[in-house]
């Protein structure tokens, strides 16, 4: 299976937890649109990237698995954000790394930086929730297109998580070594995992 191929059912796969701005982007990179389909402009610094690596890593580490950085996971999210999504989670990512930066993420030590990323996320709980509210506002409301336009995006947290699991669960290395893979499927029988037993994928 490519890495096209599991793009379009990696969603179905991990519950359908994803969101719209993200399935969106996910039918956009499908579909292949022109690039002139998304606004210009959208670039990060090498310290925002290298930033990104670090975050992707912490929350899918290298283990007796690949990690983040080795399936090239920070390389997919800049190619998502850049090629798939809109001009509102480009301003919530940007500013979710320009707060990382004023604590001087890359200069902390393992423990400082798992409780500042531990604050970020308790701190998107509330994001989440203004995000949502905006979004039912917003409805079929006849001004949309103009509301969009002002429209906060996905907070930064959920849009690094759900990428670096997309990024991660859609690489050959990264499936591989979370599933067994298993061509021709038997019967459908309840089974009981063994510890440290790979889930199937058929």
């Amino acid at each position: 299976m490519n890495r096209r191929t599991a793009i379009t059912h990696v969603a179905a796969m991990l519950g359908g937890a994803f969101s719209a701005p993200t399935l969106l982007a996910m039918k956009r990179w499908e579909d292949r649109l022109p690039s002139g389909s998304f606004p210009a402009g959208f670039t990060l610094t090498e310290n925002q990237r290298l930033i990104v690596a670090e975050v992707a890593e912490m929350i899918i580490p290298k283990t007796a698995t690949p990690g983040a950085k080795d399936v090239g996971v920070p390389a997919f999210i800049v190619m998502m954000l850049q090629d798939c999504y809109k001009t509102p989670e480009h301003k919530s990512f940007t500013e979710g790394l320009n707060r990382l930066e004023a604590k001087q993420f890359l200069s902390l030590n393992a423990g400082e930086r798992n409780a500042l990323l531990t604050q970020v996320e308790a701190d998107s709980v509330e994001e989440m929730k203004a995000y949502q509210v905006q979004q039912t506002k917003m409805g079929d409301n006849e001004d949309r297109e103009q509301m969009a336009a002002q429209a906060k995006g996905l907070p930064y947290w959920r849009l690094m998580k759900e990428l670096t699991m997309l990024g991660y669960f859609t690489s050959e290395e990264g499936i591989k070594s979370s599933f067994e893979y298993v061509p021709i499927p038997g019967k459908l029988e309840m089974i009981t995992m063994k510890p440290n037993q790979k889930s199937f994928a058929y």
